[in-house]
């Protein structure tokens, strides 16, 4: 039994929110493995944007392939809003499953979703909504944070974090790291659905 921890990241925010569930699982004696869905903008791009730095510093997590994702007993889906929806990259990753939808290939396997924005109020509970769809298509069970988890009632300091799925903020220019809280909540996330998964199969 294996959990795919799948994520697209441009400035780090989501690698990290990724490898806080790796952890967990792990932690939690869930065998896991991390993968990257490749970045589709050219460097120079990425330089402009300030994000080359943060991009060579998960360059060599293994590629994330369509046709390997039968490989795993479920998953954990990490990406950022863009616009309240799921970013470009991975939306294209995951456009192109159209082959394993058609063989029922994901049926019946659990997943959770990760997100990051630049503010509390940029779209990410509408982007984790908008973003369980495709997995539903493909007959995958959606797995959430239950309201038992007391992280999600913290109101003392800004916080991501929903129902829905985990959540960071990243602060306008990005550089609000994810707080020890919204780790803890990817963790706890990601462990839901190895447990889940372990009953399934």
């Amino acid at each position: 039994m294996k959990i795919g921890v799948i994520f697209y990241s441009t400035y780090g925010h989501l690698f990290g929110m990724a490898q806080a569930a790796l952890n967990g699982l792990k932690k939690n004696g869930i065998e896991a493995e991390l993968l990257r869905v490749e970045e589709t903008l050219p460097e120079e791009v990425l330089e402009k944007m300030g994000a080359l730095e943060a991009q060579k510093s998960f360059a060599d997590v293994k590629k994330a392939e369509v046709e390997n994702l039968t490989d795993y007993d479920g998953f954990i889906f990490a990406f950022p809003t863009r616009f309240g929806n799921m970013a470009g990259p991975f939306s294209n990753f995951i456009g192109a499953t159209g082959q394993l939808w058609q063989t029922g290939a994901l049926i019946g396997k659990p997943f959770g979703l990760i997100t990051g924005s630049a503010t509390q109020h940029s779209g990410q509970e509408s982007t984790l909504i908008t973003g369980m769809v495709p997995f539903i298509h493909h007959g995958m069970i959606f797995v959430g944070i239950p309201q038992s988890e007391q992280a999600l009632f913290n109101s003392s300091s800004m916080e991501g974090g929903s129902v829905y799925g985990a959540t960071t903020i990243a602060a306008g220019d990005g550089s609000r790291m994810p707080s020890e809280t919204e780790l803890s909540l990817a963790a706890v996330l990601a462990v839901r659905v190895g447990k889940i998964a372990e009953k399934l199969s």
